[in-house]
């Protein structure tokens, strides 16, 4: 009979391969995993779309108002290698239309946030001054009540 390996609070110690399945279920099953994944798939899809603009778009009106130029042929030879400076001009025009188009989301969503935090703010500060119009209008009923007992009794006290 195989003894089992047991832990300090007399837990069954999961070995080797198991562990790793048990440890990489728990960490995809958090919500930051799905939430990151759903990421990357919208940035490629992104990526492609802006790609798609500059390549065939963007770049050949530039082209065109640079006299028909066209980046993508770019290129010179040093020896037998051939060093395509076009397209590295491209891949750059890509990435700050791909920066600008995630710089316009973030402040979009930024935005929507300060928002949806000033009404809840709003909301909230109502509710506390509704709670503290209240709770005063207790103590001056409190402090009205007094008035009268006192007045009755003959006392004459200071009760602003």
């Amino acid at each position: 009979m195989r003894r089992q390996k047991l832990d300090e609070e007399g837990k069954k110690v999961i070995g080797g391969a198991k562990k790793i399945a048990k440890e990489f279920e728990v960490f995809v099953s958090r919500g930051n995993v799905v939430d990151l994944a759903v990421g990357v798939v919208i940035g490629a899809a992104f990526g492609k779309i802006v790609s798609s603009l500059v390549n065939n778009i963007i770049m050949p009106l530039i082209g065109l108002l640079l006299g028909g130029m066209d980046f993508s042929g770019l290129s010179f030879s040093v020896g037998s290698a051939v060093v395509t400076y076009g397209v590295f001009i491209q891949n750059i025009v890509d990435f700050l239309f791909i920066a600008a188009g995630v710089f316009v989301f973030v402040k979009l969503i930024n935005s929507i946030n300060r928002h949806a935090t000033a009404n809840t703010t709003k909301v909230k500060d109502t509710a506390v001054a509704k709670k503290e119009d209240d709770q005063l209008k207790v103590l001056q009923e409190i402090r009205d009540e007094l008035r009268k007992n006192n007045v009755q009794s003959g006392e004459q006290k200071d009760l602003r």
